[in-house]
């Protein structure tokens, strides 16, 4: 397969972050008195940015200092959270070095902010090419806005890029952005990551290391 770069989402693909993102959540939701449940919250809210996560759960006439003030007090619970207990998904760090090492170029694009992209990449050690986060005013996933401005930051065409996706909003805008995929089934069976572009569904990165993935690709 041709491939010029790599485009990794972060939570639920490069670490397992969902857990404390749902614990994060369930606090936001006690303060607020959001009436949905926990994991109504994250069906709704995988994959979006910041402010579109408060306005869609408080009301989208919520002004945006005010949105912004209100996700980044949910983000710092779930960083405290998260720090506790910090996993990468199996094999991330070390694929992502055996892909730069081979050539490829990597990207994260995820729809989180700055704080919580450089609470990951300080503990994984991988240092990407070029970051994309949901804080940079681009709208959150389905939209293909974050993978296709990883691309233009990585100068790779969208045919020539592979995202890495675990949730069904990402699987989608990648389809849109015009882009292969890989489904991380770390949160989401196979089937609900499925699409005519989505070439490998797998558990982990160990998964695909073993399944010799970088070695199939070619610039």
């Amino acid at each position: 397969m041709k491939a010029a770069a790599l485009i990794f989402d972060m939570d639920g693909t490069m670490v397992d972050s969902m857990p404390a993102h749902a614990k994060s959540w369930d606090l936001f939701r006690q303060r607020h008195g959001v009436q949905l449940s926990v994991d109504e919250i994250l069906k709704r809210t995988t994959g979006r940015n910041g402010i579109e996560c408060v306005r869609l759960l408080l009301g989208d006439d919520l002004p945006e200092e005010e949105a912004k003030r209100l996700i980044d007090e949910k983000e710092a619970d779930y960083r405290r959270i998260f720090a506790e207990d910090f996993r990468e998904v199996a094999g991330f760090s070390e694929f992502a070095r055996r892909a730069q090492a081979r050539g490829l170029k990597i990207a994260v694009a995820t729809a989180g902010d700055r704080n919580n992209l450089h609470f990951v990449l300080e503990r994984v050690h991988v240092r990407p090419e070029a970051e994309v986060r949901g804080d940079q005013g681009l709208p959150g996933k389905p939209e293909p806005d974050i993978f296709l401005a990883a691309a233009k930051k990585l100068g790779a065409e969208p045919r020539d890029c592979i995202v890495f996706e675990d949730a069904p909003f990402g699987i989608e805008a990648a389809h849109r952005a015009g882009m292969r995929a890989v489904a991380i089934c770390s949160t989401h069976k196979a089937e609900e990551l499925a699409g005519p572009h989505v070439i490998a569904s797998v558990r982990d990165f160990e998964e695909l290391m073993k399944n010799d993935f970088l070695e199939s690709l070619h610039a």
